[in-house]
């Protein structure tokens, strides 16, 4: 194992991708006890991370403000950000869990005397690393897989622990006061790329569907969240008499205890999917063309639908062939799951 007082976790975006790296912190921390740990996150996901108890400090990256310096040609505005935030603080370990050319700069910009990567980062960021670690599987390992084989690379065992902490431990949490006490399912129906998403009218049909027996199933509501900018996108759900409509009105903190307090929760493949396994909540996630093996929900391969076939690869950006894997859900079996879930629920329940 390295000797190590400080290191920093590189892990910019995206909200998903920053989730799944919580195991790999939660690692370091029991290897380095009484390191500095520091985390090099982008400015919006900060409060995704900033409340976990076994992180030292969030370094946030200001991406709006470094790529406008960069268009006026404003490089030592850039390089004077990276000397202040990054390379002033003399890590001894930088990790780049993100591999890309952008992630693989920001590591070489720390200056550590020890920088690890994926030996099969792209766009050149290997150039940067002082440790290329080549990951069983390659590119098609799990996501939390390829992030333990960099910490293993340190001599540090990883373990798999995904909690999230929308609050500081101990403090009051950030509950929905509409929904205090009550039992509801959460839908969260938009992703990035149309080529991952359910269909938006099927959505509106599942809410439908357990509102019209939330007696039978023990809910009492059912919750569409998403941002702002989906609110037309998501107007077949939210014209769903009953809906409890959050889109656009959670902040992150906020969105992962509706996730944390949810009786089910139903995605695409998404960050409100990683969420719900780090609160270990019940779910029922969306595949399409995309390989459950590398993106779905870690360890819990049994809570995706999907019809993708083993010799089928298309990519969720191929849109218009990527639908069409999406269509093959049918809204009859998404309800038989949803009701599946809830009932083995309320028969635990009934039995406590």
């Amino acid at each position: 194992m390295h000797a190590a007082e400080r290191i920093l976790i590189i892990r910019t975006s995206a909200l998903g991708d920053v989730v799944r790296a919580f195991p790999a912190l939660v690692s370091l921390r029991r290897a380095y006890p009484r390191a500095q740990i520091d985390w090099l996150v982008a400015d919006t996901f900060v409060p995704a991370v900033q409340f976990h108890p076994d992180l030292s400090r969030v370094v946030p990256f200001p991406q709006s403000t470094i790529k406008a310096a960069l268009r006026r040609g404003h490089f030592s505005d850039v390089l004077q950000w990276a000397d202040r935030e990054l390379a002033s603080r003399r890590y001894d370990i930088s990790i780049d869990f993100q591999g890309l050319l952008k992630s693989g700069l920001l590591t070489f910009a720390t200056r550590a005397p020890t920088r690890v990567g994926f030996a099969d980062a792209r766009e050149g960021a290997t150039l940067f690393y002082t440790h290329k670690v080549h990951v069983p599987g390659g590119r098609a390992a799990p996501h939390i897989d390829r992030n333990a084989a960099l910490i293993r690379a340190l001599g540090v065992g990883p373990t798999f622990a995904p909690r999230l902490y929308p609050a500081p431990p101990g403090a009051p949490l950030p509950h929905d006061p509409q929904l205090a006490g009550k039992r509801y399912v959460l839908l969260s129906p938009t992703t990035k790329g149309l080529g991952r998403a359910w269909p938006m009218d099927r959505y509106a049909a599942l809410a439908r569907h357990l509102l019209e027996h939330r007696a039978r199933l023990y809910i009492d509501a059912v919750v569409a969240v998403g941002l702002a900018s989906e609110r037309s996108q998501c107007a077949p759900l939210l014209a769903v008499h009953g809906l409890t409509d959050r889109v656009g009105h959670t902040t992150i903190p906020s969105l992962m205890q509706l996730i944390a307090d949810a009786a089910l929760v139903v995605c695409n493949d998404s960050a409100a999917m990683h969420m719900a396994v780090g609160f270990d909540r019940p779910l029922v996630a969306l595949f399409g063309p995309t390989d459950v093996g590398h993106a779905g929900p870690h360890r819990r391969p049994q809570d995706v639908i999907t019809h993708r076939q083993p010799h089928e690869h298309v990519r969720h950006r191929d849109t218009a062939r990527a639908v069409a894997y999406m269509h093959r859900i049918t809204v009859e079996e998404v309800i038989a799951a949803c009701e599946q879930r809830l009932q083995t629920q309320n028969t635990e329940v009934t039995k406590k």
